[in-house]
């Protein structure tokens, strides 16, 4: 039995202690939005904070999170479904394509500006490093944090992101 905090709730779940916390989130407990992209911890899709800081879920054992707090993807907004500055952000700035590492990048974007409210480009660069895009949106992430973090405005809605 493993007992933590899952965004912001305490939760009992029946799972082996070495299973991924990335399995129980998504198998035992029924939370999809956390990615599984290599299995290996090197692409960031499966990124969660653990006591508020990023982990790859995906290596990170279910009894790593006893007794602590686990925030996943669901847990960044606000209690109404409100998206968060980081969400908005990706939002107005276009930055999903095929979106299936957005859940790792956004966990790792809120855990960057939690820490540094006014990141530079190489702050940026160096806290997203271990995130993976596919389609290449790196451009788009770094403009979206930067609207977040409030260093730019954010595009007027339906405006073309124009790169990649």
């Amino acid at each position: 039995m493993a007992s933590f905090i899952l965004n912001g709730e305490l939760v009992e779940v029946d799972a082996d202690p070495n299973m991924p916390i990335l399995w129980v989130v998504r198998e035992k407990l029924g939370m999809s939005g956390t990615k599984f992209g290599c299995g290996i911890a090197q692409c960031g899709a499966c990124t969660v904070h653990l006591d508020g800081q990023p982990v790859r879920s995906c290596s990170t054992a279910v009894s790593q999170a006893e007794g602590r707090a686990v925030t996943t993807i669901e847990g960044v907004g606000g209690p109404d479904g409100e998206l968060s500055a980081v969400q908005q952000a990706w939002v107005s700035e276009q930055v999903p394509q095929c979106g299936y590492c957005q859940s790792g990048q956004i966990m790792s974007a809120t855990a960057l500006l939690r820490d540094n409210p006014s990141p530079s480009d190489e702050d940026i660069d160096a806290a997203m490093s271990g995130n993976i895009c596919r389609c290449g949106t790196y451009t788009r992430i770094r403009r979206a944090i930067k609207v977040a973090s409030g260093q730019v405005e954010a595009r007027p809605e339906n405006a073309d992101a124009g790169e990649a």
